[in-house]
């Protein structure tokens, strides 16, 4: 089956990697003529170390559906590797003059091009898919369920992924969004020229699915699988082969790669440095005086806290308390056992700051699920679905659901359930980027004011 749409995917990547080559080109005589350098070879260097690094770091694998911070991660990677081999040039030939600055410049203007470029197409091109309906792609679906309903709600909501939806095929459903029977499919979609078909499992018997698998091969058609259970598919699948044999498995969280385990652990090891000789230096002996003169008792808060697989760990604060004998009952509002200078730093967030320590100790994230009473987690551990899932990482000063403000004080379950949804999320999407990000909001939530902060 022909497409004689007018597509213009194809040439999509084609044109990208036209620019990228042209502008690596173009631009390195500007800031490496004095450096000794062979234009010729060294092109051919940059050529052949570009397509290999995004070969590695699949720069050009970016689609419809790919988000932001994917996209960022692969441009930063990129520059990254592209710099790292431009440097390592230099040793090989002794002839040739070493310049940083140079260097650097070249990658800066390089990938700033590179970035405008690239966000100006992409914005115009979904502008235009949306204005004109040019580059849509022919979309059913087979099954009637929950998911394929989702599915289909998505892209409506996103003309910008360019999906037209034209109908329902099920066997078990009799709905007046159903257009057919699954037998009926074939030559539907060749009426319609149909280009993607996303069939959910449970809908589909496995001499029909064989069947249509052929068929799609046959006539160029995409098909692609709507799990059954989004709750669980929601999470990473992995494949592994048992000999020739694949299976599908679930990861409990991108943090458990080894190598994701190293760089969060650098990441938090590093910031919390930065911050505990940077701020904490001078701001240490400024509050102990502070809460000394206001009332007697130690500077620091300590509490034992769930922490990396439930265990328990101390987790340590500026007191904002006068000692009392409920420390398993978190702060209310107005709470009389909170002093003045107490108020302040839980308005302002400065009691959290000792918890930088607990980082460089092991037991704690720069961000992660933040740690609760141990008898909030006795209570909503069995109350709550996936609570127990933040156990999966080590909890965090700050987190994804306390920038989307869910903090402090928990009134009501439903307080806890949103909580936990945005917990959850983090643990299964995490990236270096999306952690930075909490960082940004955190810090802009701290001069913003927060009305839980109490």
């Amino acid at each position: 089956m022909p497409n004689n749409k007018g597509r213009y995917s194809k040439y999509i990547r084609p044109i990208n990697i036209f620019l990228d080559v042209f502008m690596i080109i173009i631009l390195f005589p500007f800031f490496f003529k004095e450096l000794g350098i062979n234009r010729f070879y060294f092109s051919i260097y940059l050529l052949l170390t570009w397509f290999i690094i995004s070969f590695s770091t699949k720069f050009y694998e970016v689609y419809r559906f790919t988000t932001p911070v994917e996209i960022i991660s692969k441009i930063v990677k990129q520059a990254f590797f592209f710099l790292l081999l431009i440097i390592v040039f230099f040793p090989f030939n002794k002839t040739l003059t070493f310049n940083g600055l140079e260097i650097v410049k070249y990658i800066t203007i390089l990938f700033l091009g590179i970035i405008i470029f690239k966000t100006i197409f992409f914005y115009y091109l979904k502008k235009y898919r949306i204005v004109t309906g040019n580059n849509y792609r022919n979309t059913i679906i087979i099954g009637y369920t929950d998911q394929s309903k989702d599915l289909k709600d998505l892209f409506d909501k996103r003309p910008d992924y360019g999906y037209k939806f034209k109908g329902f095929f099920s066997d078990k459903k009799n709905n007046e969004n159903v257009i057919g029977k699954i037998d009926a499919i074939k030559s539907y979609c060749i009426e319609q020229k149909i280009d993607e078909i996303y069939c959910s499992l449970n809908e589909i018997s496995n001499d029909k699915l064989k069947s249509l698998v052929e068929f799609s091969d046959i006539n160029e058609i995409v098909i692609k699988f709507i799990p059954d259970t989004k709750a669980i598919f929601s999470k990473n699948l992995k494949i592994d082969y048992y000999g020739l044999f694949p299976v599908l498995s679930l990861r409990k969280t991108p943090l458990h790669d080894p190598s994701i385990k190293f760089l969060k652990r650098t990441f938090d090891f590093l910031f919390s440095m930065v911050i505990v000789v940077v701020v904490l230096s001078w701001l240490m002996p400024i509050m102990a005086i502070l809460i000394k003169l206001e009332s007697k008792g130690p500077v620091f808060f300590k509490q034992s806290r769930p922490g990396l697989d439930e265990k328990g760990f101390v987790c340590y604060k500026f007191r904002s308390m006068r000692p009392n004998g409920t420390t398993e009952q978190e702060a209310s509002r107005n709470d009389p056992r909170v002093t003045r200078i107490g108020r302040f730093i839980r308005k302002t967030s400065l009691d959290e700051l000792p918890q930088f320590f607990n980082v460089l100790l092991g037991d704690m994230s720069v961000v992660g699920p933040r740690p609760h009473l141990w008898s909030q987690n006795i209570n909503y551990g069995k109350k709550v679905k996936k609570y127990m899932v933040r156990h999966y990482v080590k909890p965090g000063i700050t987190g994804l659901a306390q920038v989307k403000g869910y903090r402090g004080e928990i009134e009501t379950e439903e307080d806890m359930i949103n909580r936990i949804r945005y917990d959850v999320f983090y643990i299964e999407n995490w990236s270096i980027f999306l952690d930075i990000k909490i960082i940004i909001l955190t810090i802009i939530n701290i001069f913003k004011g927060e009305e839980k902060a109490y």
